[in-house]
């Protein structure tokens, strides 16, 4: 059964749920259209290849246009090919439309995968977290300096894998556990909690886990008794006042 569709990055927002303010990231998935289906017994493993938005046909290569030739409908091809692994024999034949209400629902359980922003070169510091060096005993330039990278003549050389400065981000980052909290089928968007890895506009894999229930998300508020001052002896001045 297919459980993963294709979408991009959209804004951020928020939305309620029985009282609770629920962050979410808005995911505009689908709708992808099969391309291919892989056989096992021929390429070995069960694969749908779906494609995703769409592009002008003049900018699609020829040997592609003949892969898409099924697919390509007033002169646009998909723009984005990715494929799927699945378990055993998919439903699905090519041409067929996938949409997120065949895959989704509200209280899902999801993990979405996509590309982090990139951050360009970065140090020690900002990359891995390292602490720096001392601010005095005649340190003035060595404050953000990575310190020693290695040992004396045994080893002789850097060990692979030394965090050391370079470039940060653009890396594919799947964050698991997230949570479907709307689903809206007119416009083919989705509501996830929390924040998915890239920047506005990237391609996104949401690939859902198990059932889930919204309930999950919200956070639990202690109720608090103010008692005003002096109300006990107020109760008791009107009793005597009675009384009198």
């Amino acid at each position: 059964m297919l459980n993963t569709i294709l979408g991009s990055k959209d804004k951020m927002s928020a939305l309620y749920f029985e009282g609770t303010r629920i962050p979410v990231t808005w995911v505009n998935a689908g709708p992808c259209v099969v391309t291919q289906i892989k056989n096992k017994t021929k390429d070995g493993y069960w694969a749908v290849q779906l494609g995703f938005q769409t592009k002008k046909l003049k900018s699609t290569s020829k040997p592609l246009q003949g892969h898409l030739k099924t697919t390509i409908k007033d002169n646009k091809a998909p723009k984005t090919i990715k494929e799927i692994r699945l378990d055993e024999e998919p439903t699905f034949s090519v041409g067929d439309i996938v949409t997120i209400s065949k895959i989704f629902r509200k209280g899902d359980v999801i993990a979405v995968t996509g590309t982090s922003k990139g951050k360009g070169f970065a140090g020690g510091i900002k990359r891995h977290g390292f602490h720096g060096g001392p601010k005095t005993h005649g340190q003035s330039d060595r404050h953000r300096a990575p310190g020693s990278i290695g040992q004396g003549t045994t080893p002789g050389r850097v060990l692979k894998g030394k965090k050391m400065a370079g470039r940060m981000g653009n890396d594919t980052v799947t964050i698991k556990n997230l949570m479907i909290v709307d689903v809206d089928n007119a416009e083919n968007r989705l509501a996830i909690s929390g924040g998915v890895p890239g920047i506005l506009g990237s391609l996104l894999f949401i690939k859902r886990i198990s059932e889930g229930n919204l309930e999950d998300l919200m956070t639990e508020t202690e109720t608090v008794v103010v008692e005003e001052e002096g109300t006990e002896n107020t109760e008791e001045a009107k009793t005597e006042e009675v009384s009198a």
